[in-house]
């Protein structure tokens, strides 16, 4: 389901590289220049260069040689037959379909010149430059693009934080004058050009400066799931030959002190947070580690800076490694400086000197998505962004919400799910009247955004009804959520469901869902305001084109990415590199997909994902889970079995309360999970008491709901014949999800074998009396 760049003629050619990467070099700032002074910012100052912070007077809303192995990918060369084609890339995002067999894939062979392509650190890629719009905009490093922040918002608030009660804060200036200290320490403590620089920990300034700081010194960062075993630790700061690791606390500290005699590369070790509970050799605080760059000269620093290329690698990515060990993506400065503004031009982000934009930290940053919208984003525009506290996820998300009113916020479905979890149990403990209103105004709600979403853009005059409905429950609803000043909710990193979907937008709360992967940079496609569609992510970022490959006959095909977000490779992987880039350099994302007539993409599955019966049927499971999961509001989880079996089964799990410190799933089921059972005959107030079939009346709604889904399918094959209610919650802990909340299916497999071939023993067929399956 790899796409064709051209139908005509099978190779094209890229820009010059010699060009591209010569033409984005600019000066660094001079020593001693505006950049590093800190002179003309705001009263609420704060720097993180000597370890410490003023509070805020006001709250603000490895060596480089030429031994490449060979592995660079080469230029893809026309046939002496063949007429070249130069690649379209102008500023209007275009999407092209075709059903053709895949090209080769990109030969990671010696060649001449730069490659698209690359799966060695060290080298450099020529850039899918376009000749117009965006996709022809001058390349620039991480270096040039924050210079131009500090120059353009120099004194308005870059980060903002809490510590207890005081707000803390740092302009722009300071900003960039702390991550040229971080840089100089690094470059002190030993850090080589092209060797990773490991950050372990929660979000903060801290982390921030330490993944610039690497980049500025001609490392690369790396995020590092704090989730992680000690082991997997060890796999990601090995594969990145990292020098230096940079940890939050004790607890993340003693995962790399296991493994630290397994890692050859590494010289130190910096812990940003708390005070150190034991000396050792090589072991810094935060205030330690700054005050070793403070003095340092700037001339060696410039130097590095001023050799960095748009083309070359900053940054690595880790995969979760589901089905393998994690690859390393890597992407060049142009991968995230160029992204950056065609995200923030897509989106329509306020420039900072008209109307600061505000983000909320909290998402994993080792993850592209966060990474994407609050570092790189939101340097574009000059917002600001700030820190939710470490429990985020376990509760503490809405009051920083309150307290910060964003003007942009990205939630993955989880967090929406939650949300929306929370706000149906208040509403059930609400009075009649109350609970009448709520229903009216999210019918009107719903009814109103449907008819704007599906017209066009001379739409008809606003309800009355819709106006009235805003000002006595939308607004209300926004401010308790502290949305209020958001006009752009997004969701992504995972599926969400239409049910969660309809039931914000009935609250006047659109979800605008964005998609793209790793591999991409982050986004590829974002739904916007004047072009959204419910269940699609939208159409591609200005200068980006998508390719649906092997389409069939309802017109679904391999979605494929071309464009500057398109990744440099895996590192140190020249297989899987050619895997997901063919022969003219498209990127195949694994996904399935199709186009509506106005160019809206929606997913319809994941190739790995894909169910093939042994009856040779092919069966997405994302469409059941979620049908099962609106059938039955007391699902939590759903995960469909039947690859290589005949027929389908499922594992099943119901919504229970989480543990607040550790986020682990309890045996206590949800106020609203309660609720349900008590409308369904169930005194049952716990998941021991439900799963494994014990409740016969829960038993009884889950089977009847599931008849209900089955009587949708379209063939035999597709009804769920077995289930289960497991007695625990899928959790990230658990490692059933990913740090998006993304199911792990291949983890679940392998945990659930025993459950699943028990499935199997015996052949349930349409006429069992114990699994009843209605004619369709």
């Amino acid at each position: 389901m790899r796409l064709l760049l051209l139908s005509v003629a099978p190779v094209v050619t890229a820009c010059e590289p010699t060009a591209t990467s010569e033409a984005a070099v600019m000066e660094p700032p001079r020593a001693g220049g505006p950049l590093e002074s800190s002179s003309g910012a705001r009263d609420r100052k704060a720097s993180l260069e000597d370890g410490t912070v003023d509070t805020a007077n006001e709250s603000s809303g490895e060596e480089s040689t030429g031994e490449r192995e060979g592995e660079i990918c080469a230029h893809v060369e026309v046939a002496s037959d063949t007429e070249a084609t130069e690649v379209p890339a102008d500023q209007t995002s275009s999407t092209q379909t075709v059903n053709a067999k895949r090209p080769n894939s990109l030969p990671v062979a010696a060649a001449e010149g730069l490659g698209l392509c690359t799966s060695q650190g060290d080298a450099e890629v020529t850039l899918r430059m376009g000749d117009s719009g965006l996709a022809a905009e001058t390349p620039l490093t991480v270096n040039q693009m924050f210079v131009s922040a500090v120059e353009r918002f120099g004194d308005y608030t870059a980060l903002s934080w809490k510590e207890g009660e005081q707000q803390k804060s740092l302009s722009y200036r300071e900003y960039y004058k702390s991550c040229r200290t971080a840089a100089k320490s690094f470059l002190k403590l030993g850090l080589q050009r092209y060797h990773g620089v490991g950050i372990l920990g929660f979000n903060s300034a801290e982390w921030f400066i330490s993944d610039i700081g690497a980049i500025l010194a001609g490392g690369f960062a790396v995020g590092i799931y704090t989730t992680n075993s000690p082991e997997a630790c060890q796999y990601v700061a090995d594969n990145s030959k990292a020098n230096i690791i940079v940890v939050e606390n004790h607890k993340q500290l003693q995962k790399i002190l296991q493994v630290e005699d397994k890692l050859p590369h590494l010289k130190a070790i910096v812990q940003y947070k708390d005070e150190l509970k034991e000396k050792r050799p090589n072991l810094y605080s935060w205030a330690e580690f700054m005050e070793l760059g403070r003095d340092e000269a700037d001339a060696p620093l410039d130097a590095i800076v001023s050799s960095q290329k748009p083309n070359q690698c900053c940054t690595l990515i880790y995969t979760s490694g589901t089905t393998g060990q994690p690859k390393g993506v890597m992407l060049s400065h142009d991968n995230i400086t160029w992204t950056a503004l065609s995200t923030g031009r897509h989106v329509s982000l306020t420039d900072a000197t008209r109307a600061q934009e505000v983000v909320v930290s909290y998402l994993p940053l080792s993850h592209i998505a966060a990474q994407m919208v609050d570092i790189w984003v939101t340097m574009r525009v000059g917002g600001a962004t700030h820190f939710a506290q470490p429990d985020a996820l376990k509760g503490s998300l809405v009051t920083t919400l309150k307290e910060v009113r964003p003007t942009a916020f990205m939630g993955v479905p989880r967090v929406w799910e939650k949300m929306q979890e929370k706000m149906k149990s208040v509403g059930a403990k609400s009075s009649t009247v109350r609970r009448k209103l709520a229903a009216w105004a999210k019918d009107v709600g719903l009814q109103t955004n449907l008819t704007k979403m599906n017209q066009s853009e001379a739409a008809g005059r606003t309800p009355f009804s819709y106006k009235i409905a805003k000002q006595l429950v939308f607004k209300k609803v926004r401010k308790a959520l502290g949305l209020d000043r958001c006009s752009r909710c997004y969701t992504g990193a995972a599926p969400i469901t239409n049910d969660t979907l309809e039931f914000f937008l009935s609250l006047d709360i659109p979800l605008y869902e964005l998609y793209g992967m790793s591999e991409s940079t982050g986004p590829h496609t974002i739904s916007v305001a004047e072009a959204f569609k419910i269940a699609s992510c939208g159409k591609e970022i200005p200068g980006c084109k998508t390719k649906l490959h092997n389409q069939d006959s309802e017109g679904i095909g391999e979605i494929c990415f071309w464009g500057r977000h398109v990744f440099m490779g895996y590192l140190n992987m020249p297989d899987k590199t050619e895997e997901a880039l063919d022969a003219e350099g498209w990127l195949h994302s694994g996904d399935l997909g199709k186009h509506d007539d106005n160019g809206f993409l929606y997913i319809t599955g994941r190739i790995k994902e894909l169910i093939i019966t042994a009856g040779g049927e092919n069966i997405p499971p994302v469409p059941i889970e979620d049908a099962v999961k609106k059938a039955v509001p007391l699902i939590s989880n759903a995960m469909l079995i039947g690859d290589k079996r005949k027929f389908l089964s499922m594992l099943l799990t119901i919504k229970c309360q989480l543990n607040v410190e550790s986020g682990d799933p309890e045996d206590e089921l949800t106020p609203e999970a309660v609720e349900l059972c008590r409308k369904l005959g169930s005194n049952a107030t716990r998941v021991s008491e439900i799963a494994g079939g014990q409740d016969k009346a829960i038993h009884a709604a889950i089977q009847e709901g599931i008849n209900t889904v089955n009587k949708g399918a379209s063939s035999n094959a597709q009804r769920i014949q077995k289930w289960i209610i497991l007695d625990r919650d899928f959790s990230l802990n658990g490692g059933e999800l990913g740090p998006t909340m993304k199911l792990k299916r291949p983890v679940v497999l392998k945990m659930y074998k025993e459950q699943i071939e028990n499935f199997y023993k015996e052949l349930a067929t349409p006429t069992s009396p114990d699994f009843p399956l209605p004619a369709k």
